[in-house]
């Protein structure tokens, strides 16, 4: 049972980020599906990877130079797979009319205007809130990033127990994730991100839960109507605004103290 659980959390590790797994990890369509459990808990791993070259940077870098490091950790260890799917994203919805042009243009590799704004205008936003956390304490900054990467890939993940897959081409990169999600993946989806209430204050976890609640409730909305549901991609977006947010209601919350 615990080298299953092992299995399907190290499934979802290799799927997520660039980070070599073990040869005897199998992945199939079934162990995709289960292995979404554990999404938030992939956040956690990436979260403490880029908040300990953070807190080792700060040390002798300047704050601004040791966020910016930070993030191309992350990017690096995730291939910018999230950043991709924000950019795709933005360029479908503000470039398309209709629901299948829509997701045709989310299918194009290239990059259009939409998606480089977007993309420019989240990571200049993720690194003054992060610098600007610093301020208060490194030690802020270092919970904001745990905090943040959890629960924003809680609240993408949770998108495929409830909303539609809206693609039919098996070649989709997510289609494998989309077919199922029963209870039991969303319940332990859901606990992988109560460690997140020991990092930062009561308050502040408080504030969190909220905002990712209505955020989550507003980001449902404009997917539902703007195509029908979700694609992987959209699931990267909702995974890039959710950790945004999340610095923010932080910096809103004064800091961790």
């Amino acid at each position: 049972m615990l080298k299953r659980q092992i299995g399907l959390f190290l499934v979802a590790m290799g799927f997520f980020t660039r980070i070599p797994m073990p040869a005897w990890v199998f992945t199939d369509t079934e162990k995709l599906n289960r292995a979404s459990r554990y999404f938030g808990l992939v956040g956690t791993f990436v979260g403490i990877i880029t908040a300990t070259v953070f807190w080792l940077a700060q040390t002798v870098l300047p704050i601004g130079v040791a966020v910016v490091l930070s993030m191309i950790v992350s990017v690096l260890l995730t291939g910018g797979f999230h950043e991709d799917g924000l950019a795709d994203t933005a360029d479908g919805l503000g470039g398309g009319w209709k629901v299948a042009d829509k997701l045709n243009i989310m299918k194009d590799s290239r990059l259009g205007s939409y998606g480089a704004l977007a993309l420019v205008l989240v990571l200049l936003l993720k690194w003054q809130s992060l610098t600007e956390l610093a301020l208060y304490d490194p030690i802020t900054v270092v919970a904001a990033l745990i905090a943040a990467h959890t629960l924003s890939r809680v609240v993408a993940a949770s998108f495929i127990f409830t909303e539609t897959y809206v693609r039919d081409d098996e070649t989709s990169k997510s289609k494998p994730l989309a077919s199922e999600q029963n209870v039991n993946d969303i319940s332990i989806l859901l606990l992988c991100s109560l460690p997140v209430a020991l990092l930062v204050h009561h308050q502040v976890f408080v504030y969190l839960v909220v905002t990712m609640l209505v955020a989550r409730f507003v980001l449902v909305r404009i997917f539902r109507r703007q195509i029908g549901g979700y694609t992987g991609d959209v699931l990267g977006a909702v995974q890039q605004v959710c950790e945004l947010i999340c610095y923010l209601v932080i910096l809103l919350a004064g800091g961790l103290n």
